[in-house]
């Protein structure tokens, strides 16, 4: 049902503009990526709009644009609410809270915009959509997406690179595919397994350089640990939000941890990564502080305060 109705607002459309989040990462891009092309499978004109940081998906970046197909795909911020009007379909990925958002005056401006998110829903969601696909248990926003293609169109076009890029965001979002993951989870990536999505190629897109494993392993090292709980500090030269991510990810592999925050300092904000295994929710401990998730994987970012 969701599929056709996001079909015909397509159709409706003149153009489609896709958005997600700040700091956008393989589940966000991904599933972009992905549903760009199935819109302009539906015969309109689609543009994903990007901002200037992209650092956890420059590799995918790059390698997408080694093909010239994608030569106009991206479009900035700027270029968006210029050319944004009242028969733009703009379809909001991975993110419902407007804090969030990459850019709130495009999502404010568009008179028709719906949102297609996996996170739990948050009091500050952007208001006036006229479709909310939030659907909770799900594993990413990038299986949601790779479930709605299959409905959308009777044989999907998705190139092999569009199929890694959504089997990316599941890879993320799942750690692996060891939470989270359902039979869905499964059947969407089988699908794109189908489609030639290659899983060493989806493993390079999360590869860390020497320097930046360094700063990841000096993160881990400074954790402190009480009854299962850790909480780390990253050094002041992470420059990288998704490396706190990373070392949270790694700091919930010692065994006798089954809480971890890590914090950084980034831009002069702080940034907070908590994650769990069982019951502890770190979730609702993140959403007090602003931010959101999931019950066991979520995130915040703090203004005007120190780490301390």
């Amino acid at each position: 049902v969701i599929a056709h109705a996001l079909k015909d607002l397509i159709y409706e459309s003149s153009n489609v503009f896709i958005i997600g989040h700040k700091n956008p990462d393989m589940d966000c891009f991904g599933s972009s990526v992905g549903l760009s092309s199935v819109v302009k499978q539906l015969g309109k004109p689609c543009n994903i709009i990007l901002g200037n940081e992209t650092t956890a998906i420059d590799y995918f970046i790059s390698k997408l644009k080694k093909d010239s197909k994608y030569d106009k795909l991206f479009i900035s911020p700027e270029e968006a609410y210029e050319q944004i009007n009242e028969k733009t379909l703009l379809i909001i990925v991975d993110v419902h809270n407007k804090g969030y958002m990459l850019d709130l005056d495009i999502v404010e401006k568009a008179q028709r915009k719906i949102i297609v998110d996996h996170h739990r829903r948050s009091p500050d969601i952007v208001e006036g959509s006229i479709l909310n696909y939030i659907e909770v248990y799900a594993s990413s926003t990038s299986e949601m997406a790779t479930e709605l293609i299959q409905y959308m169109v009777q044989k999907p076009n998705l190139s092999r690179l569009e199929a890694e890029g959504l089997l990316a965001g599941i890879f993320m979002d799942t750690k692996g595919f060891s939470t989270k993951a359902g039979v869905r989870t499964f059947d969407a990536a089988s699908f794109l397994r189908g489609l030639g999505a290659d899983t060493i190629e989806v493993k390079k897109m999360f590869m860390d350089d020497l320097d930046d494993y360094l700063i990841i392993a000096d993160t881990i090292r400074s954790a402190e640990v009480t009854n299962g709980l850790a909480i780390a500090v990253a050094p002041k030269r992470m420059k990288k939000g998704f490396m706190a991510a990373r070392a949270a990810d790694e700091l919930l592999n010692i065994s006798g941890i089954n809480v971890c925050f890590v914090l950084a300092e980034i831009n002069g904000d702080i940034i907070i990564s908590g994650r769990s295994i069982g019951e502890a929710n770190v979730q609702v401990i993140l959403e007090s502080m602003g931010g959101g998730g999931h019950m066991n994987m979520a995130g915040a970012q703090l203004n005007n305060i120190s780490i301390d």
